[in-house]
């Protein structure tokens, strides 16, 4: 990305050391024009740079790392799909009359086999985000999603889906096509699915609206992404009525992956490169990559109904909690 451009991105936090990586990029440039051998203070900037990286990136906070699932240059659906597949032909239409352009899938080649992969898909920039509502699903995205799961079901394709949403759509025209009815349609048929179901959380998972793409039998999250009931900003509103409180909601909220880790809610975080999936896209591609083929290979060694029966397992687990007596 060219430093201009990625001056405009800059996160707060990002920005003391996005000043030292630019003064070190000076003085490499300073000292090929003078022709100076400044090797040494180079080695000692770089070492300050890794040191301050590791500081930044993590001590974050749940609202900061809100933040970087909402980067505007994260790795998006498509990006990671166009990453990681040798094919891919993306897949039109609910059968219905809609072909929501927030929900993407297809039918790609992994490691030489054939998958179904579908998933939110934000925009880059203001124009792109509109186009793609910013992510958020609508009924006709739902039911798209579940006409590429039931053909993945059919032909015995491993279905693999991409987690990226604030939430579903919540207009008035969704609510009229039905968006309670679409999700949770969805919620059931995948649970009865007899090919193995990976999901990602590659950025702001966010309510329904994820849960809709999300049941499957391993639920990995990246580093930096997000799975919530609500939003930060949404929660604060409704308990303080006040947005501005969006922080504190964020940390009792329990957002990131550590936290759903500790929890129980998901199978695995998956590392990103030392900066952020958006510093090192392909790095961040190919952790995924290598994680969705080892979970492919040990959920297809398994039969239909273990594999139905460890999804079950999983979401029937989730909110059990434990009382001790009171003396």
């Amino acid at each position: 990305m060219p430093k201009t451009e990625r001056r405009n991105f800059l996160l707060d936090f990002e920005k003391p050391l996005c000043e030292l990586e630019a003064r070190i990029q000076q003085i490499r440039e300073l000292a090929d024009e003078n022709q100076v051998d400044v090797s040494e203070e180079i080695a000692q900037l770089e070492a300050r740079a890794n040191v301050l990286r590791q500081e930044i990136f993590s001590s974050l906070t749940p609202a900061q790392r809100l933040q970087l699932a909402r980067h505007p240059r994260r790795p998006s659906t498509l990006d990671y799909i166009q990453a990681i597949t040798e094919e891919w032909i993306e897949l039109h239409g609910d059968r219905g009359g809609s072909d929501d352009p927030a929900l993407v899938g297809g039918i790609a080649r992994l490691n030489g086999k054939p998958v179904v992969m579908l998933g939110h898909q934000k925009g880059r920039d203001t124009k792109d985000n509109v186009a793609r509502n910013f992510g958020m699903a609508t009924p006709g995205g739902y039911r798209k999603a579940l006409r590429l799961m039931n053909h993945a079901n059919k032909f015995g394709m491993p279905i693999v889906t991409f987690i990226d949403t604030p939430g579903a759509w919540a207009g008035v025209d969704a609510e009229k096509l039905g968006q309670g009815e679409a999700i949770a349609y969805n919620l059931r048929q995948m649970f009865s699915y007899d090919v193995p179901i990976i999901t990602t959380v590659i950025g702001e998972g966010g309510s329904g609206g994820a849960l809709g793409i999300g049941v499957a039998d391993h639920l990995f999250m990246f580093e930096h992404s997000v799975y919530t009931v609500a939003s930060p900003e949404a929660c604060a509103a409704i308990l303080w009525k006040d947005a501005k409180k969006s922080g504190q909601a964020a940390s009792a909220l329990k957002i990131t992956s550590r936290d759903l880790k500790e929890l129980g809610l998901i199978d695995r975080i998956l590392t990103e490169p030392a900066s952020g999936a958006h510093s090192e896209p392909l790095e961040a591609a190919a952790t995924l990559k290598q994680n969705l083929r080892e979970s492919i290979e040990k959920l297809s060694a398994m039969t239909p109904e273990a594999r139905r029966k460890l999804r079950y397992s999983k979401f029937r687990q989730m909110g059990i909690f434990e009382q001790g007596e009171i003396s």
